[in-house]
């Protein structure tokens, strides 16, 4: 019963920093969510302050990105997120001009939880997807 109310408490904890961080744009909440020391391996190596840097410059270029989880998996202390993140280019997106098209881009997430708190941190999202959408590359 103890390693059931850990797991949903880790899958909240994950639900939590998905709707504040990346879909409300709120860079606090990795401060909240997220150990000083937590690691984190992609989409950039660095540090939380990394993470919302990254954060940043998709609310930029997608200015209405939302994401939403498609399923989470639990074991340990970690946890697996596939996700969907959706929005419209309205900004500038690694040079490429805005163009006004609307995105759906999956990923995954490798979440490692210490304490109550997102301790490290490995995602993926599918970049050649974003761009053949953006029409900076040909689906062929």
């Amino acid at each position: 019963m103890a390693a059931e109310l850990q797991a949903e408490a880790q899958r909240a904890l994950v639900r939590q920093f998905v709707d504040e961080f990346w879909s409300s744009g709120n860079l606090d909440a990795a401060d909240a969510l997220m150990t000083a020391d937590a690691v984190i391996h992609e989409p950039v190596v660095g540090t939380p302050a990394d993470l919302k840097a990254v954060a940043v410059m998709i609310r930029t270029a997608f200015p209405d990105w939302c994401s939403t989880v498609d399923e989470m998996i639990v074991e340990g202390d970690r946890v697996v997120e596939r996700w969907t993140g959706r929005g419209t280019h309205r900004g500038e997106f690694q040079g490429i001009a805005p163009t006004g098209r609307r995105v759906a881009v999956p990923g995954v997430v490798f979440y490692r939880i210490a304490d109550g708190k997102i301790a490290g941190f490995r995602g993926q999202f599918d970049r050649l997807s974003l761009l053949q959408q953006l029409g900076a590359l040909s689906a062929s």
